[in-house]
C-alpha cells in the first residue's frame, strides 16, 4: 500500500481499475485521464454500447464511480483527491438537460408565484439545478428530504 499517492497516480490507479471492470462486462472502450484541478481527476470512457455502464438515469454510474474512488482509496493509507468517472460523455449531456429542465420550471414559478417540489435526485444532479436556479433573478432553491430521497425545491425569492 503506498502512503499517499499523486493525483496523477490515483488517475491511473482508477484507469486501470476501469479498464479491468470495462473488461469483465465483455465490453470495449477508450479510456482517458484527467487532471480536471490539483484535487480532481476524471476517468472517460468512450466506446459503442456503453450504456451498461451508465444505468437508467446514471444510477449504474453513480456505483461504478462509488466503486472506483474506493478501489483507488484502498491503495493509498492518506486521503485521496476527488476521482470522477463518464461513460460516453454522459456526465455533460445529463447536465445540459437538467439546466433546460430547470430552466422550463423556473418559468413556471415566476408565472404562477408557486413553488415547485422536483423529484429526488443525486447530491450532483441537485447541485446542477442549483447552479442553474442561482443564474437567475427572481427565484431560489432549498433542498430537502434525506438521501436518497432528497430533493430540490424552486421557490420565488423573498
Amino acid at each position: 500500500m503506498e502512503e499517499s499517492l499523486t493525483i496523477g497516480q490515483q488517475g491511473e490507479a482508477a484507469r486501470d481499475f476501469m479498464a479491468g471492470l470495462i473488461r469483465e462486462f465483455g465490453l470495449e472502450a477508450e479510456l482517458d485521464v484527467r487532471e480536471l484541478d490539483e484535487e480532481t481527476v476524471e476517468v472517460a470512457a468512450t466506446g459503442d454500447n456503453l450504456g451498461l455502464l451508465v444505468g437508467p438515469r446514471g444510477s449504474t454510474l453513480s456505483a461504478v464511480q462509488d466503486l472506483t474512488r474506493t478501489f483507488v482509496q484502498r491503495q493509498s493509507e492518506s486521503r485521496t483527491d476527488r476521482i470522477l468517472v463518464d461513460v460516453g460523455g454522459y456526465r455533460e449531456k445529463r447536465s445540459a438537460a437538467l439546466r433546460r429542465f430547470t430552466e422550463g420550471i423556473v418559468a413556471d414559478v415566476k408565472e404562477s408565484g408557486s413553488e415547485r417540489a422536483l423529484e429526488p435526485m443525486s447530491a450532483a444532479d441537485r447541485k446542477v439545478v442549483h447552479d442553474a436556479v442561482n443564474e437567475v433573478d427572481g427565484v431560489q432553491t432549498r433542498s430537502e428530504g434525506d438521501d436518497p430521497s432528497r430533493y430540490v425545491v424552486i421557490e420565488p425569492a423573498s
